[in-house]
């Protein structure tokens, strides 16, 4: 089986790149599409509540019910763009989104300026008992710089797997030797989290990390795959596409190809963990009975 463990479905194009389709490049009509040339059997649907798609959450689960036994929902639950991010309210509003869209799981966007004192306190507290106690998958975007604060709330909601985007290692502007050091330098933050055993990461993103976008299969950054397959193993990464915002640099195609085929240093059983197997399985026990 594979499933992309992310990748995302708009009504409309929300980026600021003029487009000659805006209304039909990011729908989930397009995703599903590449899914099916690609034999992909699930994906989940990373919800962003942005420009252009402030009701993105419904948009996805009105098209779950079109796809049934395809798509996984990810609800944007209080992003960093919302007006309720990090505000009072956190754990209502996220029991409200898992009853409202019987969610396994939804995804958290933290700010690159954020200190992480608000997953500390009685808000932030509040609102991962609530994760784990409605059995909630944790799909979160934050910065390397908050890796250690997130092992923490880790360990102490040992049941949630958090699901770190893209490597976990956040874009590095600059030129390319410091950008390749500060790279190296986040990877061994995150390498770190491996020690705790219910932090996984996404394995996708290449192009967001890349100088040139464009340059498949990306071999200057084989090294933080190398990394962290080393420190997290099979059954803690997931292949993720990025789609529809990949396309925009590489085909869904060579998202999958830029692990299943380049990456030959992981074996033929643990790519098959990667491309889905681990996730698909570890999602059958979330979300409420």
């Amino acid at each position: 089986m594979i499933a992309d463990s992310h990748c995302h479905a708009w009504e409309f194009w929300p980026y600021e790149s003029k487009v000659p389709d805006p209304s039909s490049r990011s729908v989930i009509d397009q995703l599903v599409f590449e899914m099916d040339l690609n034999a992909v059997d699930s994906s989940f649907i990373v919800c962003a509540n942005i420009d252009r798609n402030p009701e993105n959450n419904q948009y996805v689960y009105e098209g779950m019910k079109r796809f049934p036994n395809r798509l996984i929902q990810l609800a944007d639950v209080d992003c960093l763009w919302s007006s309720t991010y990090h505000t009072p309210g956190a754990s209502e509003r996220l029991e409200q989104a898992v009853l409202s869209y019987s969610l396994k799981g939804f995804t958290h966007y933290v700010a690159a300026d954020d200190d992480g004192s608000w997953f500390f306190s009685s808000e932030g507290k509040k609102f991962f008992d609530t994760a784990e106690r409605l059995n909630q998958l944790v799909s979160i975007a934050l910065p390397s710089s908050l890796v250690g604060e997130l092992m923490l709330v880790a360990k102490a909601h040992p049941s949630i797997p958090f699901l770190l985007h893209h490597l976990g290692v956040g874009p590095v502007p600059g030129e390319d030797a410091k950008k390749i050091e500060e790279m190296k330098r986040q990877l061994e933050l995150v390498s770190g989290a491996a020690n705790v055993p219910n932090i996984h990461v996404k394995f996708s993103g290449f192009h967001h990390l890349a100088s040139d976008r464009w340059e498949y299969p990306f071999d200057d950054l084989r090294f933080i795959a190398e990394g962290l397959y080393s420190a997290f193993g099979p059954n803690r990464l997931h292949w993720g596409s990025d789609f529809p915002v990949v396309a925009q640099y590489i085909t869904y195609r060579q998202s999958i190809e830029v692990f299943r085929t380049h990456c030959s240093f992981i074996s033929d059983n643990d790519m098959k963990l990667i491309m889905g197997d681990s996730l698909l399985n570890r999602v059958k026990n979330c979300g409420l009975s």
